[in-house]
């Protein structure tokens, strides 16, 4: 017999037996996490494949399910993972985790799932690999290199994708594509387009217009020859066996890839617009009305580009028709820059029958907190950074197709000087048409020596190729002088760094008034109207000490920061940019 503490004991115990048999059955807690931990190892599928090494330190624990599960729990970034340890598990049913018993229900779950994934993996992975991408940019550095990042980005979810450019632009992305290993960039395979014989002219820094017309030889030359070369490429990987569908996305400068894709019996075309939506907004005669509500001076691209170029976007571009072939329309933009000029335009190309996606930015999300790499990668200006203060460095740069007159030049140097701020000065002409071949000494190497002395080590300057995600994704970063092209504006807020805005030509005026009068993350240094003009030292000077080293210049900084975390959250599982991305894969794999 039991006493009666003896029975309240067993009653209690029977009480909590029931309670742990509760916790893994169907609903209960322990069954829960369970479910939830499968969910985590198996969601490996929908992630980016990017292998990790193997754990370095193995012992006889290794053997055991508990330590090669944790090993490739820490390597489920790619999907070889998943399958690994489904193999793992189903080769050995009695292993056990550490400090556990046998866990039948356990192995047996974990079994199932991943079976399940492996055959998941198995048909979704021959759809991925029936679908070819081909991508074929305008030959500009921006361009070039936003459609190189949509590519790795792709090629990353298992997408088989051919880039294809003039030779000399094929060399010239890869040589400066940043953010992205070398294994990721062999996943694309890159086709030179051959066409015709062009000049390649420097750069005038006394030009009228400081628009880069003396790459006009180069443009015309792909324009005309490029669309034999580009419909061979589009008819051979359609009639390969392996692609049921060939997803074809072009820049909208070439609307001509867009009708060679429409011509093939299993051929799709989306285009890229490579500049703000807000800009693509203008163009509808309500978005005109949208931007005008939102006291914003709308600065047409074509008041900021000769005359020349106007024709000859007539003639090849033929933007109001560019959409006609096209299946849907991707953009370099996200939410937290656009989101309602996004809202806008959206119902607006669904009434024509497209989808727009926003997938940006497409440019790589680094950490600044990340180790850093050997200092036989790394370039001399980031060591130069490491040994700066947080949030205390000016970064100077004008992109790959804008020259400073020579005074200008002065000028500015005058400015940096004067203004006693740490900075680093990228100092170069705009690009040549062949940008790889050696021109000889800078023009501004007299400048460089003569300059550097004064500063006493406070700044650096550059004459060549800058690693600009790494300098804007540092911690010592606070602004940016940018003549705000589209790549420089999302690189900048996507990393949260405020912009001094100096625009030149084409959409930068835009840009400039995107993001000092409306996302409120920069100042003007100078409005594009008055490029014909040298704006003092003085003037630059002041506008550099506001951003730098005033109340104002703070504020604004700490909205930039905000605007990059807005951004890299919409880049990010759950954000905006990322269901989207996720929506066109779905969508030309269906």
């Amino acid at each position: 017999m039991l006493s009666d503490s003896g029975r309240a004991l067993w009653q209690r115990a029977k009480e909590i037996g029931e309670a742990v048999r509760a916790s893994v059955a169907d609903g209960g807690n322990s069954r829960k996490d369970l479910d939830d931990f499968i969910g985590y190892i198996t969601s490996a599928y929908f992630r980016v494949r990017s292998a990790q090494p193997p754990m370095e330190r193995r012992d006889q624990k290794s053997k055991r399910l508990g330590w090669q599960l944790a090993e490739l729990v820490t390597s489920m970034e790619n999907l070889e993972g998943a399958v690994r340890l489904r193999n793992v598990l189903t080769a050995d049913t009695s292993c056990s985790l550490p400090h556990t018993n046998t866990l039948p229900l356990f192995s047996r779950s974990i079994r199932s799932a991943l079976s399940s994934v492996a055959r998941t993996q198995h048909d979704t992975q021959s759809q991925m690999e029936s679908v070819a991408v081909v991508t074929v940019p305008f030959p500009a550095q921006g361009h070039l290199n936003q459609l190189l990042h949509l590519s790795l980005q792709l090629a990353s979810r298992g997408l088989p994708v051919h880039y294809a450019a003039p030779a000399e632009q094929v060399r010239q992305a890869r040589a400066r594509v940043q953010g992205w290993g070398d294994d990721a960039v062999r996943r694309v395979e890159f086709h030179e387009l051959a066409i015709s014989e062009y000049a390649s002219p420097p750069p005038d820094p006394a030009a009228a217009s400081p628009f880069p017309s003396h790459l006009m030889p180069l443009w015309e030359a792909f324009t005309a020859s490029a669309p034999a070369p580009v419909a061979a490429l589009l008819r051979e990987v359609s009639a390969s066996g392996s692609a049921r569908r060939v997803v074809v996305l072009y820049d909208f400068l070439n609307a001509f890839v867009g009708e060679e894709a429409a011509r093939l019996p299993n051929g799709e075309g989306y285009g890229l617009y490579c500049a703000a939506v807000s800009n693509l907004v203008w163009w509808t005669e309500a978005g005109k009305g949208l931007v005008r509500e939102r006291g914003l001076d709308y600065l047409p691209a074509t008041s900021y580009v000769p005359e020349e170029f106007l024709e000859y976007a007539e003639r090849r571009a033929r933007v109001g028709q560019t959409l006609a072939p096209s299946a849907g329309v991707l953009a370099n933009s996200c939410r937290a820059l656009e989101g309602e000029f996004i809202d806008f335009l959206a119902p607006q190309l669904a009434a024509r029958g497209k989808k727009l996606f926003v997938v940006g930015p497409l440019n790589p999300l680094l950490d600044a907190t990340a180790p850093e790499q050997s200092t036989e990668q790394r370039h001399e200006c980031l060591g130069w950074l490491d040994a700066q203060p947080p949030a205390s460095v000016l970064y100077v740069s004008f992109g790959s197709t804008c020259t400073l007159r020579g005074e200008q030049i002065q000028e500015l140097a005058a400015a940096l000087r004067g203004s006693n701020q740490r900075f680093i000065w990228v100092l170069r002409d705009a690009d040549r048409a062949d940008v790889l071949a050696d021109h000889g000494e800078s023009r501004h190497a007299r400048l460089l020596a003569e300059f550097t002395e004064p500063t006493d080590g406070r700044g650096l300057v550059i004459t060549g190729w800058a690693p600009q995600l790494e300098i804007l994704a540092h911690g010592a970063t606070a602004a940016f002088m940018s003549h705000c092209g589209w790549n420089s504006t999302v690189e900048s807020m996507s990393h949260g760094k405020a912009i001094l805005a100096w625009p030149m030509h084409s959409d930068q005026p835009w840009d400039a008034v995107l993001v000092c009068k409306h996302l409120k993350a920069g100042f003007l240094v100078r409005p594009c109207e008055k490029h014909a003009d040298v704006i003092p030292a003085a003037a630059i000077q002041e506008v550099i000490e506001r951003m730098m080293a005033s109340e104002d210049g703070l504020s604004v900084r700490r909205r930039a920061t905000a605007i990059g975390e807005a951004v890299r959250a919409a880049a990010t599982a759950g954000g905006s940019s990322r269901k989207d991305f996720d929506s066109f894969i779905a969508h030309i794999t269906r």
